[in-house]
Parts: structure tokens; C-alpha cells; sequence
């Protein structure tokens, strides 16, 4: 579950390519790539955690017996939108540049900050140079490119790559460590969301795309937050052809035998669920005849985005009709 880091780190977490998923979504017409606000255009937001301390990270203890800690990085610039939200919350004051996410766009704490990337397009290397950073974040895959020419020019980098919530609290604790910050705010905000899973949940399917029918399996960031709800995801167990670590391509038949008990519909610039809508197995749906058709947007449910999306996910799940507290 560990990949190597450049600059001799690890990382964790399969390898879950959501820039590939969000090409693949573009091209399906589940979410428009170019576009200035689809959520594809956005970083990849699979980011995963690396697993050890940085050299540069250090722990000293104050008098008083608690562990203080120090650390030289002090310029950071990141390349996916939660990457950029967990730096700003650890201590804002070291973010110095943040990817063209409408996420972070709609957010205030990030006005004024340089803006590297947009869309799929590569980062600017003279601009994320220019800045001097100390540590670069970007996303496995993703940005590999990018991350590369970085450490060739003596830049330090952290690829990451999030596929659950033990590799989110990963990501979380050691970027604490290298930054000298405190996690356990953020921390406390995780647990505080996982505390409002019911006991029981009903079935359900996640669809992200009608050509091909996409779903996530256990093995993505969906399927691990569908887990830790209760929910009983459908294509949790089974593995497909499709290219796609963590999601499988379903045919029409495979849903209707499925027969979910709630449909989890993925909201997406080409209005998935009206062209769903339109597709003969569609209405034979348990779901579909008992209006348990909920939809939830793409940042926070398949890339988690942010921390205040997942935390909107936490609060729709444990909402579900069916879903026993």
C-alpha cells in the first residue's frame, strides 16, 4: 500500500489516478474537463498520505512536558484543492500558493494567494520556482511531471494520494509533523463527522457516469466513506476491467439486479440524474419507484475536495432515508 516519494519519503494508499477518472468523466460527458467550473477541471483530489516525518520536521520538549514542534519548512505551495485546505488549517501563514480550484476560489481564506495551475493544464514551474517554496504537494499521477522537474531543480515535493479515511488522518498527522503544526483540530473534526454514522443503513449505488455506468467499489475514497456510514455499497465487492483503480463499469442489467434501495447520484455539469432519467431500466428501480434518489456533489463524496465537503457528505449520509441512529 506504499509507494516510493521523491526525496526518499513513502507514501500511502493504492494508487488511485482521479485525473485519469476525471478525463475519463470529461469524455463521458459526466463532468466537462475545459469547463471554468466542472468540478474535473479541478485538481485531482485523491491525495495520499505520506507515512513518515521529514528530516526537516523535529521535536522538541518544553518545560512543562508537552511536545513542541519546530520544523524549517516555512513556504509551501500546493497543487490539489485538499491538500491546500489542510495546509491553510495547520498554519496558514506557510501557504504560499494554491491550484485554480473552484473550491478554493468560492473561499475566502484563499484570496490574494498566487495561483499556480488551472484546470489540467501542467502547473507553472516559473511561478512555483519563483515563490522559493520549501515543500511542494501535489497529487500521484496527477502531477508526477511537475513533481519531477521539482526535484531536478532542488526543490523538495510530497506526492500524495488519499483512497479512505485512515490515509486522510495519515496525510493530516504527518503534514502536522513536517510543519510543526497541531493536527488535532483537524483530527477532532474527522472524529466528529465519523460520529454521525448510523448503525444501519440501506443498500445503495453510487453512479458517477451514464456512459460508461461508473461506480465505486471499496477500494476508492467513496467506497471507504459509503463503509464507514453503514452503507451497504452495492459494487463494493466486485472488480471490473475498468482502467480506473477503485471504480468498475456496471451494464444496465448489473443495476437492475442489483436493485439498490437508494440511488447516490453524482452531481455533474451535464445534469447526470436528468440524463439518467432518460434510460429505459431507470424507472424499475426499487429506488426510482420509492423517490430514494439522493444527489450529492462530486467534491466531497469522489475526490474529497475539502475538508467542510467531506464533512457536508458526512451529514447527507447520515440523513438517509433508512438509516438507523
Amino acid at each position: 500500500m506504499m509507494t516510493t516519494l521523491n526525496n526518499g519519503q513513502r507514501r500511502w494508499g493504492v494508487r488511485w489516478r482521479l485525473g485519469a477518472i476525471a478525463l475519463l468523466m470529461a469524455t463521458v460527458g459526466a463532468i466537462a474537463a475545459c469547463s471554468a467550473d466542472a468540478p474535473s477541471k479541478d485538481t485531482p483530489g485523491a491525495e495520499a498520505p505520506a507515512t513518515e516525518t521529514s528530516p526537516e520536521a523535529a521535536i522538541e520538549t518544553t518545560s512543562a512536558g508537552e511536545a513542541e514542534q519546530t520544523s524549517d519548512i516555512k513556504v509551501i505551495v500546493t497543487l490539489t484543492s485538499l491538500t491546500a485546505d489542510l495546509v491553510h488549517t495547520l498554519d496558514e501563514e506557510k501557504l504560499a500558493a494554491i491550484p485554480g480550484s473552484s473550491l478554493l476560489r468560492e473561499d475566502s481564506r484563499f484570496a490574494g494567494l498566487e495561483v499556480v495551475s488551472e484546470g489540467r493544464a501542467e502547473p507553472n514551474l516559473e511561478k512555483i520556482v519563483a515563490l522559493k517554496p520549501d515543500l511542494v504537494i501535489g497529487a500521484a499521477g496527477f502531477h508526477d511531471k511537475t513533481l519531477n522537474r521539482l526535484e531536478e531543480l532542488g526543490v523538495k515535493t510530497l506526492a500524495t494520494d488519499v483512497n479512505g479515511w485512515d490515509g486522510l488522518k495519515a496525510l493530516t498527522t504527518d503534514l502536522a509533523q513536517q510543519m510543526g503544526a497541531d493536527p488535532q483540530p483537524l483530527l477532532g473534526r474527522y472524529d466528529a463527522c465519523l460520529a454521525k454514522a448510523p448503525e444501519s443503513a440501506p443498500s445503495a449505488l453510487i453512479l458517477v457516469s451514464r456512459q460508461p455506468l461508473l461506480s465505486p467499489n471499496k477500494n476508492s475514497w467513496a467506497g471507504d466513506f459509503l463503509s464507514k456510514f453503514n452503507v451497504k455499497n452495492l459494487t463494493a465487492d466486485l472488480q471490473g476491467k475498468s482502467p480506473f483503480d477503485g471504480y468498475i463499469t456496471l451494464s444496465e442489467e448489473k443495476v437492475l439486479t442489483s436493485n439498490p434501495e437508494a440511488l447516490l447520484v453524482v452531481n455533474t455539469q451535464d445534469n447526470l440524474l436528468e440524463q439518467l432519467k432518460k434510460d429505459a431500466f431507470w424507472g424499475k428501480l426499487k429506488a426510482t419507484q420509492t423517490d430514494a434518489v439522493h444527489t450529492f456533489d462530486y467534491f466531497g463524496l469522489v475526490n474529497p475536495g475539502s475538508v467542510a465537503s467531506i464533512e457536508a457528505v458526512c451529514d447527507k449520509l447520515a440523513q438517509l432515508p433508512g438509516s438507523d441512529s
